[in-house]
């Protein structure tokens, strides 16, 4: 019996050997696999001209590096969007450090805007741990995420498909990408769609009118390749390295590999044009129109919708004002006078620690929050313990506070209270930090408004008050009317969701009847 068992245990211990020899012969590990074929990535600076419909509205540059350790990826990215007649510019900057198998190392992320600067930057720990340090009008919060495998830059992603797994038509990989803007980790499916050779300016001259026009074309093989996560879709034609020639997503927006002279002329050019088309609007190109035409929606204590041209699972239209009845929405707007919220603040359950806590760039432990949050209830100090009163006194002071405009930035309450102006997401995040300051459970919701014939993205913030109770800072409104359509509960991460709406999405309002006239 003991010669069995040492018998077997030799034939065991030899097949392993054996397993081991064909894995390190035939099966080489994927790390190993991308190093060498990293080793035939080029170095290189793209430049690429930014358009939305037919207006270009900036230019972006993408530089890979090759180092002794491994490679560094740079991409820039300068935005001059229309909005509603003002014109956005944000520079966004990011730089990505890459092992010699293409494991991010770490990376940095900066977004300028007429608000100021948004600053992320990250390392990743041998134990797959990212540690990211986020800095924003002189607040500074850090931050661990523990991920089951190394992340991976959107910018890398077809660096990363191209030499690893390969471009091959009819092949889907699944990578696990990090958002920087969102702080947040999701999975995108890279679907190789087809093969083809397309024609890229690779050279440009002054022409007889005095302007930069393409002096030569090259021709390049290239692969279509479409991204997609939580229902966004992002195509691009890339070549065998993975550099992207083209794209397209979703919104209108598309990019264009050209020469920097050419796309430096393009948006100098854009900027002296006169007048914005609809279609190149970054608001109006989102709106859905309406089929009714309110002349003041707040009169509506009840709307109903129908919702169609998406798949309305994974969004969170169920529960609280709303009622969803197969693609039917009920939205009810609370009575605020009835509303008991049976607590004093501060609230004291655990039961929503969640929407008490502070969160990433929503900072309600700052002390710069945590005081102006006092001041404003300080003005009535009858109302510092309740909860309804804070709501309605922090909706007024926040719609007094803030300067109405649009902005291009991430978001966060420390910076929203410093410059004093935004739009709803500004509004939105500081009203959640100041109530949350005073132990008042607030959470984000977001979706859609009606205002001026169509409805348009929105977000404002929900307050627990015995129920969640919708309230509008940026339109001063306590309790929110009964327009406001929540699809997402949340912040940026849950909030990408809403872009799948943006082109898809049919809104039929299904009865006009004012509480006064149903009476």
């Amino acid at each position: 019996m003991r010669r069995r068992i040492i018998g077997t245990a030799i034939v065991l211990v030899w097949i392993a050997m054996v397993g081991w020899k064909a894995r390190d012969e035939y099966f080489q590990p994927e790390l190993t696999r991308l190093a060498e074929a990293a080793l035939g990535l080029a170095p290189g600076i793209n430049f690429y001209t930014l358009t939305m419909g037919d207006r270009t509205v900036g230019q972006a540059t993408s530089r890979l590096d090759t180092l002794p350790d491994g490679f560094e990826l740079e991409d820039l990215m300068n935005l001059e969007l229309p909005a509603l007649g003002q014109t956005g510019v944000a520079v966004a900057r990011t730089r990505v450090k890459l092992s010699p198998s293409l494991v991010m190392e770490d990376f940095s992320f900066t977004l300028d805007s007429e608000v100021g600067r948004f600053e992320a930057s990250g390392e990743l720990l041998p134990d797959t741990t990212l540690q990211v340090r986020i800095l924003s009008a002189g607040s500074e919060q850090n931050l661990s995420f523990r991920l089951p495998q190394p992340p991976i830059m959107s910018n890398v992603v077809p660096i990363r498909v191209a030499m690893g797994e390969g471009l091959e038509v009819g092949e889907t990989v699944r990578l696990p990408v990090f958002d920087p803007t969102s702080l947040s980790t999701r999975t995108v499916e890279v679907h190789i769609l087809e093969y083809d050779t397309l024609f890229v300016t690779d050279s440009a001259a002054i022409d007889g009118f005095g302007r930069w026009a393409p002096a030569r074309q090259d021709t390049v093989p290239a692969w279509k390749i479409a991204e997609e996560f939580g229902g966004i879709r992002v195509e691009s034609w890339v070549d065998e390295d993975g550099r992207i020639l083209q794209a397209s997503s979703a919104m209108g927006f598309s990019m264009q590999k050209t020469e920097y002279e050419l796309a430096r002329q393009a948006q100098e050019e854009a900027r002296l044009a006169s007048g914005s088309p609809i279609d190149s609007d970054v608001i109006l190109s989102t709106a859905v129109q309406s089929n009714v035409d309110f002349d003041d929606v707040t009169e509506y204590e009840e709307l109903r919708f129908r919702l169609s041209g998406v798949d309305l699972e994974g969004f969170q239209l169920d529960g609280g004002r709303q009622t969803l009845r197969g693609d039917t929405l009920i939205v009810r707007r609370e009575n605020w006078d009835a509303v008991r919220p049976n607590y004093e603040l501060p609230y004291a359950f655990m039961d929503l620690r969640e929407a008490l806590e502070p969160e990433p760039l929503i900072q309600s432990d700052d002390e710069r929050i945590v005081r102006r949050a006092r001041e404003i209830t300080a003005r009535r100090s009858q109302w510092r313990q309740d909860p309804k009163q804070v709501a309605r006194q922090l909706t007024t002071s926040v719609y007094t506070m803030l300067e109405k405009s649009i902005t291009f930035s991430v978001p966060n309450a420390v910076q929203v209270l410093e410059t004093l102006q935004g739009d709803c997401n500004e509004h939105t995040v500081l009203y959640v930090a100041l109530a949350r300051a005073l132990g008042l459970p607030s959470r984000t919701a977001v979706g859609l408004v009606y205002v001026n014939d169509a409805f348009f993205y929105h977000a404002w913030p929900e307050v627990w008050l015995g129920e969640w109770v919708a309230v509008d800072p940026t339109f001063g409104q306590y309790p929110a009317d009964a327009s406001h359509i929540r699809f997402v509960i949340g912040g940026l991460a849950q909030q990408v969701e809403i872009v799948r709406l943006i082109g898809n999405l049919d809104i039929e309002v299904l009865n006009t009847a004012t509480a006064d006239e149903e009476q």
